[in-house]
C-alpha cells in the first residue's frame, strides 16, 4: 500500500486550481464522535498541506494531502449549484503473486 508523490502532486494541483473556492470539509474528531462538517474557502496550497479559512468563524485551518488519501478528511467542492466530492485517487495496493505449487512425478 502506498501513496506516490505523483498522486500527491496531482491532488495539490487540483486543489490549487480551486483557490478561493467554497468547500465543505468533513472530518471525524475521534472514534466515537460524530463527523463534523465545516464550510470554508481554500486559501492557499503548500508542498504537503493546504490551508482554508472557515466561513462562520474568523479562523484558519490546515489539512495534509495524505489525510484525503486515508479518508480521515473528506472535501466537497462547490460547483456553482451544489457540492461535489473531491475525487481522490485510490491508494494502489501492490499484489504479490502466490508461489505456484509444482507436482513432481515419482
Amino acid at each position: 500500500m502506498g501513496i506516490y508523490r505523483s498522486d500527491i502532486a496531482d491532488l495539490r494541483k487540483s486543489i490549487g486550481n480551486n483557490i478561493g473556492q467554497k468547500i465543505i470539509i468533513k472530518e471525524s474528531p475521534g472514534k466515537r464522535s460524530k463527523p463534523q462538517e465545516k464550510s470554508a474557502i481554500i486559501e492557499n496550497v503548500y508542498q504537503s498541506y493546504f490551508r482554508v479559512k472557515f466561513e462562520n468563524v474568523d479562523r484558519v485551518g490546515s489539512y495534509n494531502y495524505t489525510d484525503l488519501f486515508t479518508r480521515s478528511v473528506e472535501v466537497s467542492m462547490y460547483n456553482g449549484e451544489d457540492y461535489e466530492p473531491l475525487v481522490q485517487p485510490q491508494i494502489e495496493v501492490k499484489k504479490t503473486k502466490a508461489p505456484v505449487a509444482t507436482i513432481e512425478n515419482s
